[in-house]
């Protein structure tokens, strides 16, 4: 048993150093000799959990991004109004972003890199199935704008990475008004006007 938590926490140095790695470096200044290192383990040890640097950033990716959807979608009920929803969803999602910085961070950076795989990415975005499903019902109710998934999370969600990453740099301080501008712009950029 012992043997086994060992791996176990072995994995997770990994996985650890590999986000904070590329929050401060980025993927192609990450080589697996520094995340060894900062994983105070053998480089050769990378290669008995992942395959090579993608799988490692791959699974990594994967690993957040379900802690990610775990956090946002806790205590949903999926029979709440559109609206109140949403703003449940958006609201731990902002959450999540401000208290899990370093994940988020690295979420972000997958966002924006073709280092991610696309089976990967749609792996990933399975994850996000509630909030799709909620603006599908949302779009069949005629709350929701009729625009792609890809538009609504662009315009509603992403804005929460700049935000949070401006925060991380000093240049804002959120607060609960913030927070709460944020939301009401976020909700009034997708919902259908009347």
């Amino acid at each position: 048993m012992a043997k086994l938590q060992k791996s176990i926490d072995k994995r997770n140095a990994l996985v650890k150093a590999t986000i904070e790695l590329v929050n401060n470096n980025g993927f192609h200044a990450t080589p697996m000799s520094k995340i060894a290192k900062m994983a105070n383990v053998s480089p050769a040890t990378i290669y008995l959990y992942f395959e090579n640097k993608q799988d490692l950033v791959n699974q990594t990716y994967i690993e957040v991004k379900a802690e990610y959807t775990k956090y946002a979608f806790e205590n949903f009920d999926t029979t709440l109004s559109v609206e109140a929803g949403f703003e449940h969803i958006w609201k731990r999602i902002a959450d999540f972003k401000l208290k899990e910085c370093e994940n988020a961070m690295f979420l972000a950076q997958c966002d924006n890199t073709p280092m991610i795989d696309e089976e990967s990415r749609q792996q990933g975005i399975k994850h996000l199935q509630p909030l799709l499903d909620l603006w599908a019902r949302g779009k069949k109710e005629g709350i929701i704008k009729p625009l792609s998934d890809f538009l609504l999370y662009a315009y509603s969600i992403n804005p929460l990475s700049f935000l949070m990453i401006n925060q991380k740099r000093g240049t804002i301080q959120l607060d609960k008004t913030h927070l709460e501008e944020a939301y009401q712009s976020a909700w009034s950029s997708i919902k259908a006007c009347k």
